[in-house]
Parts: structure tokens; C-alpha cells; sequence
């Protein structure tokens, strides 16, 4: 029966439109401990004191759900047809908020578990739960961790979302990718215009431009400032041979407004907080807020 279950759960994951699917056993992540811990302690963190909390829920999904077997791992691409050049945002902010997206899809997905396979407990995950997402989505297979930190994958690159659904129902799990297809190659790492990647696989949020941007709420170091953009970062992404391979997405919930190609830089810093609010409802970029977003425009050249 696991061999059938397995293959429903990943066809049903296909169906929803996820990129890519994988399955791993739940287990305590003892080979992490060590690596997290450490990175806490030199406060590589920055601000972001969540990361501190529920540290052995981190490495253990059993205490998330009840009696966990199994993690089943997704993924979501992301890659823009058009990249927006007027505005220095990510590509993953484009559209509307992934979470929605991906929140409802992972809770059709466990619908379908229970409906075809029976009484499963689960939980569904998006980046709002102390979940190792890519230590997980490792395991099963979707890729393997570049040196810039990014989960990456052989045929479609670095440009995409992960989620989770931790069940406590035993499937058939996928090998992991063993192999670092990354090799000698440290472009990454050299492109990071503030040294943010201070060794291979070890990113400092104090010196992240996504995190400054986005999770940083003091005053930014000037010889940062310049360096920043309004809204997180894609250097070490855009840089990496492997996202040559990357290929548009077709969720229509991630095309971006054409608002976003139309207002240039000096438009973008006279919007009033009203304007805002209506351009970025219901994107991820809302969640920086009217005062941050005008404070990363400040230190935006021509």
C-alpha cells in the first residue's frame, strides 16, 4: 500500500501545479544541531529572534505532529517571463503573496490524502513554522543546498517556493541528492555585493540585503546603504549558471501588476501611503509597510 499511496500523493501534487514533489522519512535531525546552533550563537541571525525559539522543533517534525512518518516536500517555481527593472524587488514579490497560494494548495493536498487514503494527521507548512524546509526538500530529492544557502535544483534553478505537509502515515521515500552539483563554482559568493556569504553555505543576515530590507528595523550602516534595494535580493540567484535553466512560471497568481513596469524610480519615491496600499495589496511587499518601503527607496540611485 505504500508504494500506491506514494504514487497518489505525488500525482495529486503534479495535478495542483507544484513543480516538483519529494518524500522523506521524519526524523530528528541530528546532523543540523550542530550547524544551527552555531549559527545562533555567532547572532548570525541579525534580529530575527524567532529563529532562537522552538530550537527543537526545528530538528524534530514528531513534535509538530503527533507520531510523524513522513514529510512530503514541494515546490512552486516562481520565475518571472519579464524581470521588472525600474525597482529593485525580488522576483518571488512580483505577484500576489506565495503563502496564500502555496497555504491553499498543501491544504487541498491533505484533503485529498484523507479522502483517498483515509484518517491521516498532518500539518501544512509555508514558512511560518519552525520547519528546516530546505533540509527537508533536500532529503527527498528536489535539490541540493548551494553555497549562497539556496536550495537548488539540476533542471530548473533556484527560482522557486518550498512547503511542507508533515503526516504521521508511512510512504515510500525518495533518495537524497548526495552529490553538491555546485563544485568549484563560488560566483555566488563573489557577486554578494556585501559580503554577505561569509563562507560557503554560511549567510550573515546582518549583512543579507534581503534581510535588511525586509526584516531589519534599525538604522542601516552607511557603508551598507548604498547597496541596498527596496525589496530583498536576487544577486546570488541571477548569477548562478544554474538558473540559465530556470523557465517562466504559468501561475497566473505570480504575474505582477503592470503598474509595477510603468512608474520609474521618481515616481516610486513621491506615492503617498494610500497608492501603497492599493499597488501592493495582497503581495508580500505590504508586509514592509508604507514607511520601510520609502526608507529603502531613500538609498535608490538613478
Amino acid at each position: 500500500m505504500k508504494e500506491k499511496y506514494t504514487k497518489l500523493i505525488i500525482d495529486e501534487a503534479f495535478r495542483l501545479g507544484f513543480s516538483a514533489c519529494g518524500i522523506s522519512k521524519a526524523r530528528f535531525l541530528e546532523e543540523e544541531a550542530k550547524n544551527l546552533e552555531n549559527w545562533l550563537k555567532s547572532k548570525k541571525n541579525g534580529e530575527m529572534s524567532f529563529m532562537e525559539r522552538n530550537f527543537d522543533k526545528r530538528l524534530n517534525p514528531c513534535l509538530m505532529v503527533n507520531n510523524a512518518k513522513s514529510v512530503i516536500s514541494v515546490s512552486q517555481n516562481y520565475f518571472p517571463k519579464k524581470e521588472i527593472k525600474n525597482i529593485s524587488i525580488s522576483k518571488f514579490a512580483y505577484g500576489k503573496d506565495y503563502h496564500i497560494l502555496m497555504k491553499k494548495k498543501l491544504k487541498k493536498l491533505m484533503d485529498f490524502i484523507k479522502k483517498n487514503i483515509g484518517e491521516v494527521n498532518g500539518r501544512t507548512f509555508v514558512d511560518s513554522a519552525p520547519v528546516l524546509e530546505r533540509k527537508w526538500a533536500k532529503l527527498s530529492g528536489i535539490g541540493w543546498v548551494g553555497k549562497n544557502a539556496n536550495l537548488i535544483n539540476f533542471h530548473n534553478g533556484s527560482f522557486f517556493f518550498l512547503g511542507e505537509l508533515i503526516i504521521d502515515l508511512e510512504l515510500n521515500y525518495n533518495n537524497e541528492i548526495s552529490k553538491n552539483y555546485c563544485g568549484t563554482c563560488r560566483i555566488c559568493i563573489d557577486a554578494c555585493p556585501t559580503g554577505a556569504i561569509e563562507k560557503e553555505f554560511v549567510i550573515n543576515a546582518n549583512k543579507c540585503i534581503s534581510y535588511l530590507t525586509v526584516e531589519f528595523k534599525g538604522k542601516i550602516n552607511e557603508n551598507l546603504q548604498a547597496k541596498l534595494n527596496v525589496f530583498a535580493c536576487d544577486i546570488c540567484q541571477d548569477v548562478c549558471p544554474f538558473n540559465k535553466k530556470s523557465i517562466p512560471h504559468k501561475e497566473d497568481f505570480f504575474h505582477p501588476k503592470k503598474i509595477l513596469f510603468e512608474k520609474n524610480l521618481e515616481d516610486w519615491k513621491k506615492i503617498s501611503k494610500k497608492e501603497f496600499n492599493e499597488i501592493f495589496r495582497g503581495s508580500a511587499i505590504k508586509r514592509i509597510k508604507y514607511e520601510k518601503f520609502l526608507r529603502n527607496l531613500h538609498f535608490q540611485k538613478k
